[in-house]
Formats: C-alpha cells, sequence, structure tokens
C-alpha cells in the first residue's frame, strides 16, 4: 500500500511538474481550456478560427504542441532545417525506419543528396506512360459503374492505382495488383499500420513502448509490420539478383530506363561509400508508403471536387481533349498543357491536403515575427490543413475557386501560404513525381467520365498520417458522351 501511495504521488509530482514546463513554455500563446484527459485533441478545427497564428494543443493530460497554422509563422518553421518532432516520428520509425522522412542531422543530409538524382526529370520522363498504363487498368474496372447510376467509393481503387505505379515506376515491378483477386495484403498492412500509429499517438498510455508492446493493438501492428518488411524485401532482392552484373548507373541507362530502385542501390557518396542495407530497405519502406497513400488521398479528393463542381469539370475536360489531341495516353509534353486542370488540382490538394499535418522538435529558441519565443525542446506542429483554411490568408476559404492560383492571385500571397509538399530544405523531394501522377489521373478520368456528386454520401474527413474518409470517398460516374 505504501508503494502504491509513493507511485501515485511521484506521477502526480511528474505530471505537475511536466504541465508546470509547458505551461512556462507557452505563457505567450494563449489557447482554448484543455479537457484534463482528452487536451484538445476533439476540438482542433474550430480553434483554429480563434487563434489565428497559433495555440497550443494538448494531447492527453502530458504532451503539449504548438500548433501553427499562419504563413508567417510556418515560413520561420520550416526555413530551419530542425529535426522532425522525436514523439509522433518515432511511432513511424518502428515501421519505416529511419529513411528521409523521419532522419536528420548529417545522415538525413547525405541521404537527400544520394538520392535527389532519383528525381531528376530524364528519370521522371518515362513514368508518364507507365503512370498512364495504371490509371487506364483503373478506368476499365469502372466500366461497371459507368451505367448503374449508382456511387461507389473511390479510394481503395485509387490506392490500388497508386500502389501500382509506385511499383512500375520507382522498382520496375508489374505487381498486376490492381487486377489480382482479393485485397491486396501490402495495401491492408499499410491501412492498418497507418491506423495503429495514429490511435497509439492519441492514446497516450500507448505512448509507452511496453504498454503498447503488450497490448492488442501492439501485437495487430507487429503483424502489419512483418507484412510490410516481407512486401520490401522481396522487391529488394530480386533486383539486387538482377543488378549482379552491373556496378555503374551508366551501363544500366544504356540497357534500359533508370528508375529509383538502381539509384538507391548503385548510389556512392564523395568516399564512393554506399547505403547500408537497412537503409536501402528504410528508404524503399519509406517511398513505398509515402509514394502510394499520399497521392492516392490527393487523387480521390480531387475527383471529388470536381464531382461536386461540374462547371469547372467541364472546362479541364475540354483542355484536357484539346492537350491530348485524339491520343488516349497522356505524354511528358502533354503535362504542360493543362493550366486549368493544374490550377484544379491546387485548389483540391489546398482543400484537401493529403499530409494534413508535420511536427517539428526544435533545437534552440524559436522567435516569430511578432516577436513571441518558443524555448528550445518545443514540439511544434504545422496544421496545413489550418494554414489552406485559414480565413485571415483566404478569402471565403471553404469556397472552391480554382482562380486563387492564377499566377497574378498567387504573387500576391505568401508562397508558404499553400504548402501541400511542405516547404523549405525538408520539403517532398517526391513533389513533381507527385505532381504528373495527379495530373496523369485527372486528365484520363475526365477524358472517359463524367464525374457526379453523390449529395447523399459526403466524406468525413479524419486526419491520419494521411488525409482520409470516415466514411469513404463517393462518386458517380457515367462515360463522357463524345458528341458534347
Amino acid at each position: 500500500e505504501n508503494l502504491q501511495n509513493y507511485t501515485v504521488k511521484l506521477f502526480d509530482f511528474q505530471y505537475d511538474s511536466i504541465k508546470r514546463d509547458a505551461f512556462r513554455n507557452f505563457e505567450a500563446f494563449p489557447g482554448p481550456p484543455a479537457h484534463w484527459l482528452f487536451g484538445h485533441v476533439k476540438e482542433f478545427v474550430k480553434w483554429g478560427q480563434k487563434y489565428p497564428y497559433a495555440f497550443p494543443m494538448w494531447f492527453g493530460p502530458f504532451v503539449c504542441f504548438m500548433n501553427i497554422h499562419h504563413p508567417d509563422y510556418v515560413k520561420t518553421l520550416l526555413i530551419s532545417t530542425g529535426p522532425k518532432d522525436d514523439l509522433s516520428y518515432k511511432f513511424i520509425e518502428s515501421w519505416l525506419g529511419e529513411g528521409l522522412l523521419v532522419s536528420k542531422g548529417q545522415k538525413w543530409l547525405r541521404h537527400r543528396r544520394l538520392l535527389t538524382p532519383g528525381f531528376h526529370y530524364d528519370v521522371l520522363k518515362p513514368y508518364v506512360k507507365l503512370v498512364s498504363d495504371s490509371a487506364k487498368t483503373m478506368l476499365d474496372k469502372w466500366e461497371s459503374y459507368a451505367n448503374t447510376n449508382e456511387s461507389f467509393e473511390l479510394f481503395k481503387h485509387v490506392s490500388l492505382m497508386t500502389l501500382d505505379s509506385i511499383l512500375k515506376c520507382a522498382f520496375s515491378d508489374n505487381s498486376n495488383c490492381q487486377t489480382d483477386s482479393g485485397t491486396n495484403a501490402y495495401i491492408k498492412a499499410v491501412y492498418e499500420l497507418s491506423n495503429l500509429i495514429n490511435l497509439r499517438f492519441r492514446t497516450f498510455p500507448y505512448h509507452n513502448d511496453l504498454i503498447f508492446y503488450l497490448s492488442p493493438h501492439g501485437f495487430r501492428y507487429r503483424k502489419a509490420c512483418k507484412v510490410a518488411y516481407s512486401h520490401t524485401e522481396e522487391v529488394i532482392r530480386k533486383r539486387k539478383e538482377a543488378l549482379k552484373e552491373e556496378k555503374e548507373l551508366d551501363r544500366v541507362q544504356a540497357k534500359r530506363n533508370l528508375d529509383f530502385l538502381d539509384i538507391l542501390l548503385l548510389a556512392r557518396d564523395e568516399k564512393q561509400q554506399g547505403l547500408s542495407d537497412e537503409d536501402i530497405r528504410a528508404e524503399v519502406d519509406t517511398f513505398m508508403f509515402e509514394g502510394h497513400d499520399t497521392t492516392a488521398s490527393g487523387i480521390s479528393f480531387i475527383l471529388y471536387s470536381l464531382a461536386c463542381h461540374p462547371e469547372h469539370q467541364k472546362i479541364c475536360r475540354e483542355e484536357i481533349i484539346q492537350a491530348m489531341d485524339g491520343k488516349d495516353t497522356m505524354e511528358w509534353e502533354d503535362l504542360s498543357k493543362i493550366p486549368y486542370t493544374t490550377m484544379c488540382i491546387k485548389e483540391s490538394l489546398r482543400l484537401y491536403p493529403p499530409v494534413p499535418g508535420m511536427s517539428r522538435k526544435i533545437t534552440k529558441p524559436m522567435t516569430f515575427f511578432d516577436g513571441r519565443t518558443l524555448p528550445k525542446g518545443s514540439h511544434v506542429g504545422t496544421s496545413v490543413y489550418g494554414i489552406h483554411r485559414n480565413a485571415a490568408v483566404w478569402e471565403n476559404p471553404n469556397v472552391f475557386d480554382p482562380l486563387r492560383f492564377l499566377p497574378e492571385n498567387v504573387s500576391t500571397r505568401s508562397p508558404h501560404a499553400f504548402v501541400p509538399f511542405s516547404a523549405g530544405p525538408r520539403n517532398c523531394i517526391g513533389q513533381t513525381f507527385a505532381m504528373n501522377e495527379l495530373k496523369v489521373a485527372t486528365a484520363l478520368t475526365l477524358k472517359r467520365y463524367q464525374l457526379i456528386e453523390d449529395p447523399a454520401q459526403k466524406p468525413m474527413l479524419i486526419p491520419r498520417l494521411v488525409l482520409r474518409s470516415l466514411n469513404g470517398i463517393h462518386i458517380k460516374i457515367k462515360p463522357v458522351d463524345p458528341q458534347e
């Protein structure tokens, strides 16, 4: 009993001291009152309107983040090279390893330098045809919905299509994952891991490794990790086998188009050192996840937005038909011929950013433009969703208006008002690949189908690692009438 009382007192003391430090650190930043148990998790968006720059946000009774959602604040954070926050990202690390998403310091810098050639436009060019092929496979499957007048759920189809694309483009792997019957085991594992990481972050007892390990959720997490790892290891093993004879990229390129995995396996730094097996697996896992889940969210919400706005959809379709000029495949040169469609894509990324938030742990005190300062060691969360819908920055922020992205309108805004791919030195290395994929998938879909809103099934947004809808994303489609 004495031990129990001592433990309770120790817990109370630690709780009070953590709470006291957090309040002292954030005293210059007023915020809403926090629920003693849930913190602010339940009321995230509405507080953004009351505190237009930043406010402290509690996740449970112990963890406090400074939540920022204004371009001038975000700029200060993103131009720094500070590491990703060690709390939320450490939960991702047990799955993705120390890939570009979570690594820091010299390791991050070295990897970034070694991987950048994988996103040169000479490497990206041949991918356009591969993405076109994957999109066409998906659109062929949609024939069964085209004449039914019934809505169907997009995300699961688009997810398979983007996985198919990343496997073909980055790993030269024709997996047929879109046409294989049954749900793809890897995709199921990624969904499971993404959901469990979010659950772990929101459930503060699960922040303790042992408690999480012993829980049923921890068991499910390890099982899903095993599936994801075996998938990755198989992809790497096959390529290593194929590259046994070749040690130089130029010789591989003479035979075929290079892909991301070639560059990963054959990359060498100035000391002629390559990446370790563990590093290679971490980067493959990171790109397999980042390269298909984020684009699946982006494409699904773009098609949903256009279904809800037939007047914009019509202009996009006319532009696409003219740009493609009778072809049934998008080519590299066509990507720059669809400016109105590109503006619609950006406006959908504004309203529905695939990565709704990011976080950092600052390594030195940070002073913002209004003179308020956060001490070293503070957790700072960037709400991309909040910035993109901040009424102090965007007029009628909840209205879909692609003309916001006309060059003359863009030039009047802070470059940090629109950050779907983050910004600064740690911005998304794959953003050109992602934008190309969004353009190809949108163009081929609109060329073939008219998208129609289903007012009975509106998405219920839920900010996971990647923006999702709790009830899926539903639309109806019908074949495009060539006479229209």
